[in-house]
């Protein structure tokens, strides 16, 4: 693709690495097949092939309206289409670098900008995000339906085992996932444990810095990545292992984080060596010896769905089906296993029509063999098909504990 980058641009510091993804595509449209938006609207514009072209047309112009304002936003940044571009195309971050642009070159309504502004203020802080989501949680017998399947039931709160082995990691507490589901990590350092692995959190570290990212708030995000830099370092001096994430979505930036602050003199090599560090969850038990857990290897029929950052983001995909039928459970058979449940991040809040679509897209590929629960990877997807599923929707970690079910 032959490009001409406005003048007004050419001193934004990522404006040559968006010129060269943009000259990496070659229109072969290879991508609109797996895109879940162009797959539901079929419009040209609401692909990444149509997306690639409203992102040159903004760098080579220095305008863009308000309907390609709504094609971009309504991108879930799912990334399937990397996994399908024969050209390596790096979508995700060019849409990033466009997205950043155009919140500066094109003002929003006030509507929108407070709203984006308050998931910013609210979510990636659990101080903040957890104190609401209780509130919600003790008055959701008297919220009305539609509300009510938002609101997560309140977990009771499990033990983490002491602290007593040689290998020892780190993992992430997250935002939303250590308010809404707090055992998870709780059952994963049970699970560790059980292999002889030491889990523990950092308590200064907090949200991975993706909510702010993804919503062309970069500086934020980045001092998000930074504290958590801080708070992590002192252990991996210490000798820490890994750095655990049971969160794909959050798992996927931490990965990225040598990436996005690979320009900062003071974290570019701390940035790097925490991305080094990085694992998911299922990294790390893949290649675990799983009959130390003695699991009873009866149990209900299972269907996996795997997040959009754990196959496309991280290429993981099939890892979690893997860990999961090497410990003998029965998983079901499901479908469409590339397209997006319509969670994506903060996607569900702003895009609500087009992810309640693709939810029940989702749900009915998941349950066309009957399943008795659904298992995620990621805590967004789990709420957000947890909200219409007909069967439980849990944490795949969960099924190794069965101390915790």
């Amino acid at each position: 693709m032959r490009t001409q980058i406005n003048v007004k641009y050419l001193d934004h510091p990522d404006i040559q690495e968006a010129d060269s993804i943009l000259r990496s595509c070659v229109h072969c449209g290879f991508c609109t097949a797996t895109c879940p938006t162009y797959q539901e609207l079929g419009d040209e514009r609401d692909g990444p092939r149509g997306r690639i072209y409203l992102i040159k047309q903004l760098l080579e112009t220095g305008e863009i309206s308000e309907k390609s304002q709504t094609h971009l936003d309504r991108c879930l940044t799912c990334r399937s289409c990397e996994t399908t571009c024969p050209s390596g195309v790096k979508y995700g971050r060019l849409a990033e670098i466009g997205r950043e642009i155009m919140e500066q070159q094109l003002e929003r309504p006030f509507k929108q900008k407070l709203l984006r502004w308050t998931v910013r203020k609210v979510l990636p802080y659990p101080s903040r995000f957890g104190p609401l989501l209780r509130l919600g949680q003790w008055g959701r017998p008297l919220l009305p339906k539609a509300l009510k399947t938002k609101v997560p039931a309140r977990q009771t709160p499990i033990s983490w085992p002491e602290s007593r082995h040689e290998r020892r990691m780190l993992v992430l507490g997250g935002c939303a996932q250590s308010s809404a589901t707090p055992n998870t990590n709780a059952v994963a350092a049970r699970v560790l444990d059980k292999l002889g692995i030491s889990l523990f959190a950092a308590p200064e570290a907090g949200c991975c810095g993706a909510v702010s990212y993804h919503l062309s708030a970069h500086e934020e995000g980045l001092a998000f990545m930074r504290r958590n830099i801080d708070a992590w370092w002192p252990h991996i001096e210490a000798g820490a292992e890994a750095i655990v994430i049971s969160a794909s979505g959050c798992g996927a930036m931490v990965k990225e984080y040598g990436e996005k602050l690979g320009q900062d003199p003071d974290y570019a090599a701390k940035a790097q060596r925490v991305s080094e560090l990085a694992r998911d969850l299922g990294e790390v038990l893949v290649k675990e010896d799983l009959s130390q857990l003695q699991l009873q290897t009866e149990g209900r029929k299972t269907a996996v769905h795997c997040p959009c950052t754990l196959q496309h983001a991280q290429q993981l995909g099939g890892q979690v089906e893997q860990i999961l039928q090497k410990a003998g459970l029965e998983l079901t058979r499901t479908r469409d296993k590339h397209l997006c449940c319509g969670s994506a991040g903060t996607y569900s809040i702003f895009q609500p029509e087009m992810s309640k679509k693709l939810l029940a897209n989702k749900l009915e590929a998941l349950t066309i063999d009957n399943p008795e629960q659904i298992v995620t990877a990621n805590i967004g997807c789990q709420l957000h098909l947890g909200s219409q599923s007909k069967v439980p929707v849990k944490h795949w970690i969960e099924l190794l504990d069965p101390a915790s079910s």
